[in-house]
């Protein structure tokens, strides 16, 4: 049972506060992509990365937790370091893939730029900045999740309702600088020394595999579960990357899009995250029974997440506003701006929402673990169609 604080949930007040400082934080990585415009002009690659590299950082530190906050609910979550503790293969299952899948990612990002004609960056620069980048992004942001759930079980907090507005944001705050820094880096070192380290990478990623491989049962389970996954996305993410970079004259010339887009994904994948979270936990401890027809306790979640849109949308559009009249940049009036932010959510949340029931129910239905498939599904959708529906809408509206 919830505890009801004047007539408002405990859950939903906790997840609304951490969704608050989440829309600040992710507005100000947004903030960040607008003041590196003359960079994504020159190299336009960059822009393609953005939305998978992001993705990826929030949907594996986002199944991390999710994984830990339903040990919580079932009794078998311990602080167990070592390779059979629940959390110790945990974070050994969630650092190999996350070499595997920048790994794979920089190999896609380079495959769609090539067809589509997008220069800038070579084969070679693509892998050893996704793979170099998701590497130091992915370590600072599974230290965070690690951080948020001790907190959580330390002082009995529902980690379903902070783990994935906190780790979603902190992909967006941590990944992004970290892509673009990369980038800088990796071009100014010599083409020698970029092809040391891509030799590097690739033994480092051929010994993921095996590890993956021949590790203990966990791991083997984690990774043979959710890489085959993340790199279905990967490519689902570079698409949304390159409906920005197709449309990145436009993004520029309206400098406020290129803020509003870091938040406004973060922000849907935040509250589609705490959906997938809730309903896994559900499933896991009996509480929800997935059926064709969903039940009055996932219509009840569904409003929840509608009413999350309802109070964040409004404030990341305000916050986008301001700062581009600040660094100068171009913008539509803050009321076409508003509208066409809140209907976008509002057509993606309605997507997400039915997504992530069939996701979650589906995956449990056939003895999988829906906390590997519904937060890194949820994360792709966000990326693929609210670049789609967002950039369809500012066009409608402005």
């Amino acid at each position: 049972m919830q505890v009801r604080i004047g007539g408002v949930s405990r859950a939903f007040v906790t997840g609304l506060a951490a969704l608050f400082l989440s829309a600040f934080a992710a507005s100000a990585a947004g903030i960040y992509l607008g003041s590196v415009s003359e960079l994504i002009v020159l190299l336009p690659g960059i822009m393609i990365m953005v939305p998978p590299s992001i993705n990826m950082r929030g949907s594996i530190s986002g199944v991390l937790a999710s994984r830990l906050s339903s040990t919580m609910h079932l009794g078998e979550f311990d602080m167990d370091f070592s390779n059979e503790g629940v959390l110790g293969a945990n974070l050994r299952a969630s650092f190999i893939v996350t070499v595997i899948i920048a790994f794979a990612l920089g190999l896609i990002a380079w495959g769609v730029a090539l067809i589509f004609g997008i220069e800038g960056l070579n084969f070679i620069d693509f892998v050893v900045i996704s793979v170099i980048s998701g590497i130091l992004s992915g370590v600072i942001v599974m230290g965070i999740t690690l951080l948020v759930a001790y907190i959580s079980y330390r002082y009995g907090l529902d980690l379903d309702m902070i783990a994935s507005p906190t780790v979603t944001t902190s992909g967006d705050i941590v990944t992004l600088p970290l892509l673009v820094l990369t980038t800088l880096a990796v071009l100014q070192i010599s083409p020698a020394v970029r092809g040391g380290l891509f030799l590097f990478i690739i033994v480092l990623a051929a010994l993921s595999f095996i590890y993956v491989a021949v590790g203990n049962t966990k791991v083997r389970e984690i990774g043979r579960e959710i890489i085959p996954l993340l790199i279905a996305l990967s490519f689902v993410g570079t698409l949304a990357g390159l409906t920005y970079t197709l449309d990145l004259e436009q993004l520029v010339e309206y400098g406020v899009f290129l803020i509003i887009i870091t938040p406004f994904a973060g922000m849907c994948g935040s509250i589609g995250g705490i959906l997938c979270s809730r309903l896994a936990t559900g499933m896991h401890t009996g509480a929800i029974e997935p059926a064709l027809v969903p039940e009055r306790t996932v219509f009840r979640q569904f409003g929840m997440s509608y009413a999350y849109v309802l109070i964040i949308m409004p404030l990341i559009t305000l916050i986008a506003f301001v700062s581009a009249h600040f660094l100068g940049l171009g913008s539509p009036d803050v009321r076409s701006l508003f509208v066409a932010v809140l209907i976008s959510a509002l057509v993606v949340m309605t997507l997400v929402s039915g997504i992530a029931y069939a996701t979650a129910g589906l995956s449990f239905r056939y003895g999988l673990d829906p906390d590997n498939f519904g937060i890194p599904v949820i994360s792709a959708t966000i990326d693929l169609i609210g670049a789609a529906v967002l950039v369809t809408v500012l066009h409608m509206l402005v």
